[in-house]
């Protein structure tokens, strides 16, 4: 099997860049670009587990997809431990913040299902214990592969390494829920190869995960989305010209922002199944911006492609700032050039006075984002919290070429199907 450099004869493409200058233009608080206020008397989902990462189940053209009439999410799950000796804080309470902190070392993928598209039922793991290679379990994609109900989980298996996967299995439905049976053979994919995207040796901090196959809307070839960094030596990158953008005077000073190396990766598949897989160069990189590209996905509209990706306030670079959210790009092809949408990239960011409310949104195709609730404060000086890992409001934005809008807020959870497929 020929590579894809072997058969195009060159690297087919070049990486977008995010600038310091398009950064510089992101502003907190736009009514445009923020996300409504998470009341503090939100509802849980569960007082067993925690969840955050939300991924619903959906096919390779995007379309989130329920089954005989249930919709299906699958998120990223550890138990709460209310009880537990080492979460109980001096004066005998449980200590939620220590517990939400920690949960991490022990995410594990559940699925939920539902009839309305939201007030989820937990259905349980997605993989029996031990199924999965690696302690941890962390986001990915579940795709639907077709009308018999067989779906494709792809995740990201970490410790030790971190490895993009795939789990297959299949969907079973009654009048009564949704199993999930299968999921018993784990495929390795591929890892970062040190040459485009970093390794944990270049890196202890580096990022290789969320896995977001599709099919390109153009072409019809299978390709797959992920977070990764620049491949080097930490603190080895040089941000230079291009890196830095168009700045006014004053802000060519790029302090210690050679550490921050966020991309967004690409892959082709080389077969039909999703079983075996190139590595491309990055779709996108934000070397001298920011350190995490998380969660990458596309909206396919109006023959363009919007990029979309999480971000965090603590992973921007020196000199550049924005809050927790969803930033976006957009192309007229599949590998650009990518322009910053809003002329930032910002699309929906936390407000200022509740930072850490959302975080992990997912834009569907039908404009609607869901997310879920990390932090938010109950008194005005924001020291006291409430802890969330539960689903928070979706909200829905308005994509209109270059520009975005947020027009509305709906309930927790609400993730409605686009299509309904009836298993045979």
């Amino acid at each position: 099997m020929k590579s894809n450099t072997e058969k195009f004869g060159k690297t087919p493409h070049q990486p977008s860049l995010w600038t310091r200058a398009d950064a510089l233009k992101v502003h907190a608080d736009d009514p445009t670009t923020t996300q409504p206020l998470v009341s503090a008397d939100f509802p849980v989902l569960s007082n067993e587990v925690f969840i955050w990462d939300t991924m619903p189940l959906r096919d390779l053209d995007g379309n989130i997809t329920s089954v005989d009439g249930w919709s299906v999410i699958f998120t990223l799950t550890a138990d709460r431990h209310p009880n537990d000796p080492q979460y109980i804080d001096e004066n005998g309470n449980y200590d939620i913040t220590r517990d939400w902190n920690d949960r991490h070392g022990r995410a594990k993928m559940y699925y939920w299902f539902s009839r309305t598209g939201k007030d989820w039922k937990l259905g349980g793991r997605v993989m029996a214990e031990g199924v999965s290679p690696t302690a941890r379990e962390w986001a990915g994609t579940p795709i639907l592969l077709n009308e018999q109900g067989d779906v494709d989980l792809y995740y990201t298996a970490v410790t030790p390494g971190a490895t993009i996967v795939k789990v297959r299995g299949r969907v079973v439905t009654t009048e009564h829920g949704v199993s999930m049976v299968g999921f018993e053979k784990v495929k390795p994919l591929f890892e970062a190869d040190g040459k485009m995207y970093q390794t944990e040796a270049q890196n202890p901090f580096w990022g290789f995960r969320d896995p977001w196959p599709f099919r390109d809307p153009n072409d019809g070839k299978l390709y797959m989305l992920f977070e990764g960094n620049v491949a080097g030596e930490r603190g080895s990158h040089k941000v230079g010209k291009a890196e830095i953008g168009d700045v006014p005077p004053g802000y060519e000073d790029v302090g210690n922002s050679r550490f921050q190396t966020a991309c967004v990766g690409i892959a082709v598949a080389r077969d039909e199944d999703g079983d075996d897989w190139e590595m491309l160069p990055p779709l996108l990189t934000a070397v001298g911006v920011n350190d995490q590209t998380e969660r990458p996905h596309f909206v396919f509209q109006d023959g363009k492609y919007y990029l979309f990706t999480i971000s965090h306030t603590f992973t921007y670079a020196d000199g550049v700032t924005g809050p927790d959210g969803v930033y976006g790009f957009v192309a007229d092809s599949l590998f650009g050039p990518y322009v910053p949408l809003n002329g930032s990239g910002l699309v929906l960011g936390n407000p200022s006075s509740q930072p850490f409310q959302t975080y992990s949104h997912c834009v569907m195709p039908n404009g609607l984002v869901t997310s879920f609730i990390d932090s938010v404060p109950t008194d005005e000086s924001g020291t006291q919290i409430r802890i969330g890992g539960t689903e928070a409001p979706t909200v829905e934005i308005k994509i209109k070429g270059q520009q975005t809008f947020v027009v509305a807020e709906y309930d927790y959870g609400y993730i409605p199907p686009m299509l309904d497929v009836t298993l045979k």
